[in-house]
């Protein structure tokens, strides 16, 4: 088997990435920075080596688009097209054959598929093994956390986005209770309806997180907000939640005020081999994100062809991919909360304020 070749697009969340990198822009008015960053070129970020399993090794290329989240959102969708397809274009002539979209390059248009349209080059948003790693991550947390995933009270925030609504579908094999939670009711609902055909489980819709959240024992959170929308009065002692979404959808104060929920960062992997990302993206080394590490493992599979593109995620991709993890040794990489590694005792103490504060809460309401 041919050594995998791999490229994926990288892109800053905010200013602040910028001006730590290119300190020179601090002196700089931020509309100044902006018009700099929407005229700049792709950028070469890092060359990636050192990936070796038992089955294969592989070796990719970083390139970044000089935009910030917000400008994702906020410039023209053709123009920020155009911007992807550059970057996946320069990834593909520095040697790579599968291209994975980072962070909202997998979210802006229609997810990868015009981008695929104009590249040689596979193309994977990565989205996948995003989901499958992220419920990975929260039933483990749930069993540390002393919760029975099959009897719980489960949340999908951000449910009709296409991670979302993969969660949805993956969870309704093996959870009673599954509440839907988005902005559109009649999206909801339609979802809803497809899981009942599907799986036979009757999901709850809701609009309103205010009043869902507080009920709920397991949450899985991946809504496209550009802002944190979940705070600390919001959850529930003892519940877990996964935080799938970049930028996060849990507010930084739920850090500091609620040191009795589990709040674990989505899909971590722990990557095989010595090796060297070149570049800091706020994990340890040799850790990647999931959408990462599909393209990843992708290339050591010598799978070239487009892989999870679109809106419709299936079961059957997130299945495979799932496997494929196993076979090549990529595992979740502990816990991991607001960027920051939780050891298990961490987590018992957790647990262990969460059980305090139910019998306060109890009392009260005798």
């Amino acid at each position: 088997m041919e050594p995998g070749k791999f490229g994926f697009i990288v892109h800053p969340m905010d200013l602040g990435q910028i001006h730590s990198k290119f300190s020179f822009t601090r002196r700089l008015p931020d509309g100044v920075v902006n018009r700099l960053m929407q005229f700049s070129p792709p950028v070469d970020v890092a060359h990636v080596t050192g990936i070796r399993t038992p089955a294969n090794e592989a070796e990719g290329w970083f390139v970044g688009i000089p935009l910030t989240t917000r400008q994702m959102v906020q410039l023209p969708e053709r123009y920020v097209l155009g911007k992807v397809v550059a970057a996946a274009r320069r990834a593909e002539r520095l040697g790579a054959r599968i291209i994975g979209l980072g962070a909202f390059t997998a979210i802006v248009g229609d997810a990868g598929v015009t981008v695929a349209q104009r590249l040689k080059a596979g193309i994977t948003t990565g989205n996948s093994y995003t989901v499958a790693a992220a419920l990975e991550g929260a039933r483990e947390g749930a069993r540390r956390m002393g919760i029975d995933p099959s009897r719980a009270e489960v949340v999908v925030v951000g449910a009709t986005g296409s991670i979302g609504a993969a969660c949805a579908r993956v969870l309704a094999r093996d959870t009673r209770h599954l509440t839907l939670v988005g902005r559109n009711e009649a999206r909801l609902d339609r979802l809803a309806r497809e899981i009942a055909a599907e799986s036979g489980l009757v999901c709850k819709i809701s609009s309103e997180i205010d009043r869902i959240l507080p009920r709920a024992d397991i949450v899985i959170t991946v809504s496209s907000a550009v802002e944190a929308i979940i705070k600390p009065e919001h959850l529930k002692p003892g519940a877990v939640v996964c935080d799938v979404a970049l930028p996060r959808d849990v507010d930084e104060r739920v850090a500091g005020a609620r040191d009795d929920v589990l709040v674990i960062d989505g899909g971590v992997i722990s990557l095989p081999g010595n090796v060297d990302l070149r570049f800091d993206f706020g994990f340890p080394r040799s850790t990647a994100m999931a959408c990462m590490s599909e393209t990843i493992l992708l290339s050591l599979e010598n799978r070239y062809d487009d892989y999870t593109l679109g809106r419709d995620l299936t079961v059957e991709r997130i299945d495979e991919i799932s496997r494929l993890a196993k076979k090549h040794g990529f595992q979740l990489a502990g816990f991991r909360s607001f960027h920051r590694a939780l050891d298990d005792a961490a987590v018992q103490r957790i647990r262990d304020n969460a059980w305090r504060n139910r019998q306060v809460l109890s009392r009260q309401t005798v």
